[in-house]
């Protein structure tokens, strides 16, 4: 399996352009998960967590992004 790249950011135009550009550039040795909230992101990594899967890199919008 490949290794996640994890992006988070609220925006939904700059989460969507940002996954497209590293899916284009990294897809073939990286899996590109997006999530729009701090949430949400925390939900990902507890599923990631679980199948021992944790991300080698995360893009953060960290201005905007609540995470609890």
């Amino acid at each position: 399996m490949k290794p996640v790249l994890l992006i988070v950011d609220d925006d939904p135009q700059v989460l969507q352009a940002v996954g497209i550009d590293l899916r284009h550039k990294y897809g073939d040795r990286f899996r590109v998960l997006k999530a729009d909230s701090g949430a949400t992101d925390l939900d990902i990594l507890k599923r990631l967590k679980l199948r021992n899967e944790p991300p080698p890199l995360f893009l953060v919008d960290h201005d905007r992004c609540r995470i609890p």
